[in-house]
């Protein structure tokens, strides 16, 4: 046979877990064909000596909903070793969606994922139920692309305005019921929905999953039941699932898989990962699937107070947060607001916050300080500067923002602080690692590197497991759980996306900010390191960082629509 591709010479980590060996991996019309010692002719041979030859990562968690309309690559995700990508998570998707009212369905999906409504406002909708968006995207694609049908999305197109006042009627969620049907019938992965209590629109308002009651949840994940295929994802699902276990008694409810962000370890509640790592042994026990997902990076924030939602949930914080640069530096300029701020972040008379835990100052340290003056706090905590300056912590982080005209760059990062926590998690089988957000946040953080994080920092330098059992964690595993059953190992037979990469240097780069989205707006870049290439559906889409021009990719369909509908 000749072969299209024939990668020879690699160290060949099949997904499976199993101990890697020495092969050659042959490739014809798009499928693996032959794996051992092969010598057959092929259009091109690529010598793999010294570098890992492994299935292409499954970024699990992304939001490039709106990104891949643009950007074929959906990058950065790629440059990491990933091969397919799996969007419309947290209850967010862009289909389906009414004539007229697309721009308010960006808004909620622009606030929760921090990607700018200037970006999202050059989006040109030319769908509008859930099959169109999914066929309309089936063509120029680098990467493989997976979608779920958004709660948000749905709700919002059946109830309009009134998707964040109140319950549904029966008569609504039939029609809910109906929409998810149409998606999942045209081969959308799943379901996603939200219990994140952070998750808000731009005007402060819940996005409209959250007004959802447990009986419109589970009335939409019976129709998965029904169809017997997909999975249920959530947003905010840890805290659902520690309070009354929804989300297992999801899974139990509708015999789906259901995932869920996520086991981490964060200082706002120390010690809980260890609890939920208790509840989700107590629940797979039983034989119910309903797992937290993780991830190797630390989850930090870049940003300035022009531009922040770390604050965001906070009765006065939160309202600063979105006004005009002018009406922010009145309000951090006013001392009955500094004093009302201090009673909300500093004493938490309202209760405890959202997004920060009680001493977050700890965790906050000036990246870059504009003033020549105040560079020596770069590298320091807000909670040192303020000690050193003998200020109360508010006056001391208004008196920064005002004197550098709210362009002081914040680092800010309370989660996967504690390595020992982290290696533990990594290593704990009943949690999927991703995780990347990856396509939001695209101004304040940047987690597609989560697969070379976890092969460099977690794997080669504090050895928590072995390089099998990280590629198997970044593919076949996650292959399993979202129904991609002809991906995610190398086997003959299977769909030849695959990543070849040097175990003794692959690892992500620092940060870098490019101004590249339409519109000129800003996004943080993490580089990769020592992804030799990263090949789509058996062709190369990028080698050595640089893309081939080639457009392989596809959308992913689940096993009811291959079954029915192929």
């Amino acid at each position: 046979m000749a072969y299209d591709l024939l990668i020879r010479n690699g160290r060949v980590v099949d997904g499976s877990g199993m101990p890697s060996f020495r092969g050659d991996v042959a490739i014809k019309d798009g499928k693996i064909v032959e794996i051992g010692k092969l010598s057959g002719p092929a259009e091109r041979t690529i010598d793999a000596e010294g570098r890992v030859v492994a299935p292409g990562f499954i970024d699990n968690h992304c939001h490039y909903d709106a990104q891949v309309t643009w950007d074929p690559l959906c990058s950065f995700s790629c440059d990491h070793g990933a091969t397919s990508v799996i969007f419309g998570n947290c209850s967010l998707s862009l289909a389906p969606v009414r004539k007229g009212s697309e721009r308010r369905l960006s808004e909620f999906l622009s606030y929760v994922e921090a990607i700018p409504m200037e970006v999202l406002d050059t989006l040109e909708f030319t769908w509008e139920t859930f099959p169109q968006y999914l066929d309309q995207m089936d063509h120029h694609l680098g990467v493989n692309v997976g979608n779920l049908i958004g709660h948000t999305a749905v709700r919002y197109y059946v109830m309009g305005d009134d998707c964040q006042k109140r319950t549904a009627t029966d008569d609504e969620i039939k029609q809910m019921q109906g929409l998810v049907r149409d998606g999942m019938k045209a081969g959308a992965l799943g379901l996603s929905v939200s219990r994140n209590q952070g998750h808000f629109d731009p005007q402060g308002v819940h996005i409209p999953a959250i007004w959802a009651d447990e009986r419109e949840i589970f009335a939409l994940g019976d129709v998965l039941r029904d169809l017997g295929t997909g999975l249920i994802q959530s947003g905010g699902g840890n805290g659902a699932e520690m309070k009354d276990a929804l989300m297992s008694r999801l899974s139990e409810a509708t015999g789906r898989t259901v995932v869920y962000n996520n086991l981490g370890q964060t200082m706002r509640r120390p010690g809980q990962w260890q609890k939920h790592m208790a509840q989700v042994d107590a629940t797979t026990a039983k034989g119910i699937r309903a797992f937290p997902m993780c991830t190797p990076n630390r989850i930090t924030d870049y940003f300035t107070m022009r531009n922040t939602q770390t604050f965001r949930g906070l009765p006065v914080w939160h309202p600063i947060s979105l006004s005009s640069p002018e009406e922010q530096l009145k309000a951090y300029a006013d001392p009955d607001v500094r004093k009302k701020l201090h009673d909300e972040a500093i004493e938490f008379k309202g209760g405890p916050a959202i997004g920060i835990c009680s001493t977050w100052w700890d965790y906050m340290v000036v990246q870059t300080a504009v003033l020549e003056k105040n560079k020596w706090m770069e590298g320091k905590t807000l909670g040192e500067i303020a000690k050193t300056q003998g200020k109360g912590i508010i006056d001391c982080l208004s008196d920064l923002t005002i004197e550098e005209h709210l362009d002081t760059e914040w680092l800010h990062g309370e989660n996967n602080v504690d390595d020992e926590a982290v290696g533990k998690i990594l290593t704990y089988p009943n949690a999927i690692i991703g995780l990347s957000d990856g396509g939001a946040h695209v101004q304040f953080q940047s987690g597609f590197g989560f697969s070379t994080r976890l092969l460099s920092e977690w794997v080669r330098e504090k050895k928590v497991m072995s390089l099998e059992q990280a590629v198997r964690r970044l593919t076949f595993e996650s292959a399993s759980i979202f129904g991609l059953y002809d991906r995610g190992m190398l086997r003959p037979g299977m769909v030849a996306d695959i990543v070849i990469f040097d175990p003794d240097t692959v690892k992500p780069l620092p940060l870098e900010v490019l101004h590249d989205f339409p519109t000129g707006a800003k996004r943080i870049k993490e580089p990769a390191q020592g992804i030799h290439m990263t090949i789509v559906n058996g062709e190369i889409l990028l080698e050595d960082g640089k893309h081939t021009g080639n457009l392989p990719g596809r959308v992913l369909r689940n096993t009811y629509y291959h079954a029915n509908c192929v």
